[in-house]
């Protein structure tokens, strides 16, 4: 019985730190509730999505990350682009 509160615990935390990089809730509220102490660590250890390079496709305009391949809104095949297309990501407020 503690130990399932203490799972939940760190996977509530691993949850909600994982969300707060711009990850999925999901994903890390699993991996911190199967491995409380690694997964708390690993979700603290993962890189903000957020802070991550953008492009926008040049068929529909739709921002994607810098290392897809592919459009996420219309399937356009997306090559590596210039220095220009590069957007840089927001700063945060």
């Amino acid at each position: 019985m503690v130990y399932i509160v203490i799972a939940m615990s760190f996977a509530l935390a691993g949850g909600i730190v994982g969300r707060l990089k711009g990850s999925s809730f999901l994903l890390w509220f699993l991996i911190s509730g199967l491995f409380p102490i690694v997964g708390l660590a690993a979700a603290v250890l993962y890189r903000f999505d957020t802070e991550e390079p953008r492009r926008s496709c040049p068929t529909c305009g739709h921002v994607c990350m810098l290392h897809d391949a592919i459009c996420t809104r219309c399937g356009c095949e997306l090559d590596f682009p210039d220095e220009s297309e590069i957007l840089q990501p927001p700063a945060p407020a």
